[in-house]
């Protein structure tokens, strides 16, 4: 099991056709993912070739959707036509818009998000890494990979990530590899300030998945998104949780680079978040290195196998 994706997922790429989207289409194709077909407006009948693989091109999300059965599209999209092109997902009712592109302007997000509230499809991102549900294969190939996470770095197994920032996604994800223990899903949900899904979005399913059996919460002080995320896993969450909070030697009043860490209160410090996380039972790792030892030591208080 996994949570959103796993390796049957069919996925379409919107921007295929561009070096960013090209490129990272070819790295996902070459671990496995399935990907059906890629949409780029007035290239519609041409065909994205990659090895043995052959993608068709559609004009629309729409058409492409209903010609492969796609049901999450990915987003590699200029920013000022990206917001469009997330709309177009939502408009053709795909289950899933993974938003990689960075800089898109807040007004347009802010129209998204309203657009999205009550319809079937979830939106994560937009800038961030995406997320990967790691395969069987040499270098967890057979999986799917969404997005702009390296692969490779990636082992099959049962521990849930999710974080604001791609580098310190990859870094947890590393780290336990190293350890021999494997990953669920991996989940990079952006730093922007007008985003598809929270960190306790994605808590939330974790805690439903019976094959997910601990958790790595990485946070960065501005906002308030872990420390809501903390107090629903203190109320709710049995599994083990581990949590970092990157920021914590910045200087006072320093923000992170992450746009959504911009608007604070009186949370938003390192030290207050890991008081919440200590608070609530979470485990937390003192530097960005700890990360997998305090979830084995999370696991371990609990006597629950992570490998």
């Amino acid at each position: 099991m996994s949570i959103l994706i796993t390796p049957q997922t069919k996925i379409l790429i919107q921007g295929i056709t561009g070096d960013f989207g090209g490129r990272h289409a070819k790295l996902s194709l070459d671990y496995g993912t399935q990907v059906v077909a890629g949409v780029t407006p007035g290239k519609g009948g041409q065909f994205f070739e990659h090895g043995a693989h052959k993608v068709p091109i559609f004009n629309s999300v729409a058409e492409a959707k209903a010609a492969t059965g796609a049901t999450v599209a990915v987003v590699y999209v200029p920013p000022p036509f990206a917001g469009d092109a997330i709309l177009e997902g939502v408009d053709a009712g795909l289950d899933l818009v993974v938003a990689i592109t960075e800089g898109i302007p807040i007004k347009d997000m802010i129209r998204v998000k309203r657009a999205i509230t009550g319809k079937k499809t979830r939106l994560i991102g937009p800038n961030c890494p995406g997320l990967v549900t790691p395969g069987t294969g040499e270098g967890s190939k057979g999986g799917c990979r969404i997005g702009i996470a390296p692969g490779y770095i990636h082992k099959k197994g049962h521990v849930g990530v999710v974080s604001r920032s791609g580098t310190l996604t990859y870094e947890a994800v590393y780290q336990l590899t190293s350890k021999g223990i494997g990953q669920s899903t991996a989940v990079g949900i952006g730093g922007d300030p007008v985003n598809g899904t929270s960190h306790l979005d994605v808590i939330k399913l974790f805690n439903e998945d019976p094959d997910t059996h601990g958790i790595i919460l990485i946070g960065e002080i501005g906002g308030n998104a872990e420390v809501e995320a903390a107090r629903w896993i203190k109320a709710n969450c049995k599994k083990p949780v581990a949590g970092f909070i990157a920021g914590a030697t910045a200087p006072a009043g320093r923000r992170m680079g992450h746009a959504g860490a911009i608007v604070g209160g009186a949370e938003d410090t390192a030290a207050a978040k890991i008081a919440v996380f200590k608070e609530c039972g979470i485990e937390v790792a003192a530097t960005p290195s700890d990360m997998a030892d305090a979830l084995l030591r999370a696991a371990q208080a609990l006597g629950v196998k992570l490998a």
